[in-house]
């Protein structure tokens, strides 16, 4: 039986090149970084030279990469630590967010009392940034937490804009780049980012290894207490290998770039035109069709079927050897509608299956035709 994965926004096949590297790490460099002798030392310089490659490549200097277990981490550090230590009282964010940042954000407002505003979205998943600017003039020390890509729907986020913003009303500016990072050009130096979350499981990398960019002299203390790693940001002995492996991925990612991003352009155009001709009433949600304006990574679409479809698309998908999903990964295994299209789409659609169609470098023009000669046969 053929199989199809596309649920590449969950996370992605790590690179055969990237492997290697981490082999090489965990067979020759096994000792701690934080020892003295020529052990230590050895996987100390790879962890350095990682830092410096991965900083290179955002323009930012090596100390304001923190490497973390992935990006809920990395969302967590940041967001705990403005409002502990950064005297953050009001946070700007929006309901279409990941569960990394909402959750948090619920908690903090719990614990710390702090003034939460949720800026308005269309049903495009479009923010408000008419809305952004007025809730900035708040007389309250703030931070803007928007993601750079939202990981459903695949809409862009213009950050130039909401940085732009930001500083103006001098407020720090957090954004979860996890679904952006290793898939697009992002140059530090001409954006008003103070924090990102990254996640390497994303770009081919492994799991369970991301880092935070965190601009000098933030004042940005650590979530995990021990030990001094990670310029005191973030405790406990780095996972070497797995930070080779991000090195790795993300400069793969970045030295070829062009050809494969256009490459997915062109697959998921093809996608969108061969779903559009078989599926004539299928609905794209969020901007995910608009190559200018969303991710090219993903596309989520609004099936036109019956409500009782809903619960048995996936299982029956799967059966015929195709991974996808029906919103974030980390609720897939829910039954429960995503929180993303239940803040965008209308009651009727709400009712259809969506999913999400995410692709790589590895997946075919064959594949889509696949795909959507099953999806096609299940109306």
């Amino acid at each position: 039986m053929k199989t199809v994965y596309f649920d590449n926004a969950a996370t992605t096949r790590i690179r055969e090149e990237v492997i290697a590297s981490m082999a090489k790490v965990m067979q020759d460099s096994y000792g701690n970084p934080s020892s003295s002798h020529s052990f230590g030392r050895s996987s100390k310089t790879l962890v350095e030279k990682a830092r410096k490659t991965i900083a290179g490549l955002f323009k930012v200097s090596a100390s304001e990469i923190i490497f973390t277990s992935g990006g809920t981490e990395a969302d967590n550090l940041v967001l705990k630590s403005a409002v502990r230590d950064l005297g953050i009282t009001h946070i700007i964010s929006s309901k279409i967010e990941h569960h990394a940042v909402l959750h948090t954000i619920n908690q903090l407002q719990t614990e710390y009392g702090i003034i939460v505003n949720y800026v308005n979205v269309s049903s495009e998943g479009v923010i408000d940034y008419k809305q952004l600017e007025e809730l900035l003039k708040a007389n309250e020390k703030t931070l803007v937490s928007l993601m750079y890509i939202n990981n459903e729907i695949g809409n862009i986020l213009d950050v130039k804009q909401v940085g732009d913003l930001c500083k103006e009303h001098n407020a720090l500016f957090h954004t979860d780049a996890v679904q952006a990072i290793g898939h697009y050009n992002i140059d530090l130096q001409n954006l008003n980012i103070d924090f990102f979350a990254a996640s390497a499981h994303k770009f081919h990398g492994p799991k369970g290894v991301g880092f935070a960019f965190v601009r000098k002299d933030s004042g940005l203390k650590p979530l995990i207490l021990g030990g001094e790693q990670e310029r005191g940001l973030r405790a406990g002995t780095e996972s070497v290998h797995n930070i080779v492996g991000t090195e790795t991925a993300l400069k793969m990612a970045y030295d070829n770039l062009e050809k494969e991003s256009k490459y997915l352009e062109e697959l998921k155009q093809y996608f969108i035109d061969s779903i559009r001709s078989q599926i004539p009433n299928v609905k794209f949600n969020g901007l995910s069709e608009n190559l200018s304006k969303s991710s090219y990574t993903l596309i989520n679409v609004c099936l036109p079927m019956p409500p009782e479809a809903v619960s048995m698309i996936l299982f029956q998908l799967d059966l015929k050897g195709i991974a996808c999903s029906r919103g974030s990964a980390c609720q897939s295994g829910s039954t429960q509608v995503s929180h993303v299209l239940a803040e965008i789409l209308n009651e009727e659609d709400l009712q259809k299956p969506s999913l999400r169609f995410s692709f790589s470098i590895y997946n075919t023009k064959d594949d889509v035709d696949y795909v959507v000669s099953v999806l096609k046969d299940m109306q």
